[in-house]
């Protein structure tokens, strides 16, 4: 009478066990699709992202200028550097001639450059200096400085990870607010504007 070999250890593979590998990808889509679920019907505004920067010194500027643009003025565009924010209530828009919400937001920030409390520079990211000509020319310039980051180093450093975005920066260089995504009319009246008021109040 035969026996039957004991099947090796590594042939042991229990049923229950092979079927939670096969359903572990399913369950992992079906957590992070609950996840974003709740974030979508939270009610709450996703561009209102805390920064860790909020609060903390703004980091170093120090980009070239647009080549070929100029200010409202008509003078050649600065460089984006500290000096160009120093001593100033500052507003830094991240922002780029193949973003679609950046031209949809375009004409606030053209409006709050009229503003005489207010800064208004530019960090141009990942953009080709001719299309970011394009687009000034179109919309309206309505930045005293832009800082060209091609390769994306400068928007590293400031924690940005989609565009456009935006930061209120104190005249002691101190990050006031970020905006994550565009401002709209009940974004800037509900953001932006008390985090303005806020910061002149208290200077």
């Amino acid at each position: 009478m035969t026996s039957t070999p004991a099947p090796r250890p590594d042939e042991r593979k229990p049923g229950a066990l092979r079927y939670l590998l096969a359903a572990l990808p399913l369950l992992i889509f079906a957590g992070l699709a609950a996840v974003f679920w709740s974030q979508l019907n939270s009610g709450r505004d996703i561009g209102e992202i805390p920064s860790a920067l909020i609060g903390t010194k703004a980091p170093m500027l120090d980009m070239p200028p647009l080549e070929g643009a100029v200010t409202p003025s008509g003078e050649p565009m600065p460089a984006l550097t500290d000096a160009a924010v120093k001593g100033k209530l500052s507003l830094v828009n991240v922002w780029a001639s193949w973003c679609v919400p950046c031209r949809q937001e375009h004409p606030i920030i053209l409006e709050l450059s009229k503003d005489p409390r207010l800064t208004v520079v530019g960090i141009n990211y990942k953009d080709r200096n001719e299309n970011a000509l394009r687009f000034l020319g179109e919309l309206g310039n309505p930045f005293s400085a832009i800082g060209v980051d091609p390769n994306g180093k400068a928007a590293i450093d400031w924690g940005v990870y989609g565009i456009p975005e935006s930061f209120l920066v104190a005249a002691d260089g101190t990050i006031l607010y970020k905006r994550a995504g565009p401002f709209d009319e009940q974004t800037l009246k509900e953001g932006l504007m008390p985090a303005i008021e806020k910061a002149l109040a208290g200077s």
